[in-house]
């Protein structure tokens, strides 16, 4: 089984949609996702700093909108038969279009809104994320409990990332637990967890409006990573998310028990990629970060459909 997986934020980089817009269609392609989301995507991914695409309203419909523009790109490529589709936090909506459960369109303005609210949440206090890799779980969190600070990713490999008020993450970066090493994220606030519960409503009012699809393939949620099995779930699950944990360990350990054989991270790729390569060892997988990686995530496919698979 291959499985498409789709990242979250702090995937992006400066200028990292450049080698994209050299292939035909795609500029207008994001133009109209930029019309959607109510972001010009072009610039931001093409001439906006680091600074600039680290804000949220402009950093969630960045990489959802990189994420389609390089599944649709492979899609007209290759047949698209994946065994299974997955994202991380906002790559959840890549992931729900993949699966059918909703369209560009809707996954794009959803997005949008989505960025905005979590952003004005953020701005309420001073909150940030740091990753903390390596050391004893149990210890781990028994250390976030006392500075008040949530495990908000489990993302599995020995890294847990911690979320909440900055003075408690500058606490954990002074005296991280033994065999620790804490690094402060690129991102504007304590992304699922509390802080986020305004923005929680006000997706959810916007997803009320949405009538989705059941899922056409196998779909995984952050939320523990078990099958969904309905559209309606698939979309409550993903508003519940932006206040709750996400559980990237659990939706590996469903990968392994389901039998995959090989993963596709769409762009901006790497991230769970790299994940894998720790957690699910031996497993091929292919980042797909420029159009030149399209070649390679085909080839994949290729050779799960010669094999006589379930890609």
């Amino acid at each position: 089984m291959i499985i498409a997986v789709f990242p979250g934020q702090g995937s992006q980089t400066p200028g990292f949609l450049r080698s994209w817009l050299e292939h035909e269609g795609v500029r207008a392609r994001l133009e109209q996702f930029s019309q959607w989301a109510e972001v010009d995507l072009v610039e931001a991914g093409t001439e906006a700093d680091a600074e600039s695409i680290r804000d949220t309203r402009i950093a969630q419909p960045l990489i959802v909108a990189a994420s389609l523009v390089s599944w649709e790109l492979l899609a007209a490529r290759t047949p698209l038969a994946f065994g299974g589709v997955a994202g991380h936090s906002v790559g959840e909506f890549a992931a729900l279009t993949a699966a059918g459960v909703i369209d560009a369109e809707t996954a794009m303005r959803l997005v949008g809104i989505r960025g905005r609210a979590m952003a004005d949440a953020a701005s309420l206090a001073d909150t940030g994320m740091s990753a903390v890799i390596g050391g004893d779980q149990t210890a781990v969190e028994a250390r976030l409990a006392d500075l008040d600070l949530t495990p908000a990713n489990f993302n599995g490999g020995g890294q847990i990332v911690a979320a909440g008020a900055a003075e408690a993450l500058a606490s954990l970066s002074a005296e991280p637990p033994a065999g620790t090493r804490v690094i402060p994220l690129s991102v504007a606030g304590a992304f699922h967890t509390r802080y986020m519960a305004p923005a929680v409503e006000t997706l959810r009012s916007a997803v009320s409006t949405v009538t989705p699809t059941d899922p056409a393939v196998q779909l995984w949620t952050n939320r523990d990573g078990s099958p969904v099995r309905s559209g309606d779930e698939a979309l409550s699950l993903v508003v519940d998310q932006v206040a709750s944990p996400v559980r990237w360990d659990a939706c590996m350990e469903a990968f392994a028990a389901a039998g995959v054989t090989g993963l596709v991270e769409f762009a901006p790729g790497g991230t769970l990629v790299g994940l894998a390569k720790r957690a699910l060892r031996g497993v091929p997988s292919v980042a797909v970060k420029t159009p030149d990686d399209l070649a390679s995530a085909a080839e994949l496919l290729a050779a799960a459909s010669a094999q006589g698979e379930p890609e």
